[in-house]
């Protein structure tokens, strides 16, 4: 059996953590936790290293939990698109990848800048309640053709990029 430790208690990063391990394990019993760890960053990071920092940091925090894989997902801004940093940690190696960006509205971006989340903007904007933890910005913003769990989904792997190809790193 995997035991995985999510840095998280969102169960949308639970969610893609759990589905990104079962397709790069199939054959594996997977145990996917998530702990909430504090990312020592500003609650909206403002940019690409700012997010990094955030994630680099959860995984540092889950460094004494027993588990195989520790794995942080931070969600940030990179100008006028949001993003997220995936870091993934097993036996002291770290993988990391972006998820995809997706380009905000102008009136979002101006709430953002004023000290905001983005989930609380997007909530306003579209009459919803705590979409964070659900679809995201991304499924309200592509009218649930994708979600927060999917696009993470894809970038996980890559993040795993290090680990699949062990003699390469």
């Amino acid at each position: 059996m995997l035991v995985i430790k999510v840095a998280s208690a969102n169960p949308a990063k639970i969610k893609a953590v759990a589905s990104a391990f079962a397709e790069v394990f199939p054959a594996e019993t997977l145990d996917v936790q998530g702990i909430a760890v504090a990312s020592g960053v500003a609650n909206q990071p403002m940019s690409s290293d700012e997010t990094l920092l955030g994630a680099m940091n959860r995984v540092a925090e889950l460094a004494s939990v027993k588990a195989d894989y520790r794995v942080a997902i931070e969600a940030g801004l990179d100008g006028d698109f949001t993003f997220a940093w995936m870091v993934v940690e097993h036996q002291g190696k770290i993988g990391k990848a972006r998820s995809a960006s997706l380009m905000l509205p102008p009136a979002a971006l101006l709430q953002l800048k004023a000290g905001k989340e983005l989930g609380e903007v997007m909530d306003a904007m579209f009459n919803q309640n705590n979409i964070k933890q659900k679809g995201g910005a991304i499924a309200l913003l592509t009218q649930n053709r994708l979600s927060r769990s999917s696009v993470y989904h894809q970038a996980l792997i890559l993040a795993m990029i290090p680990f699949l190809n062990s003699d390469l790193f």
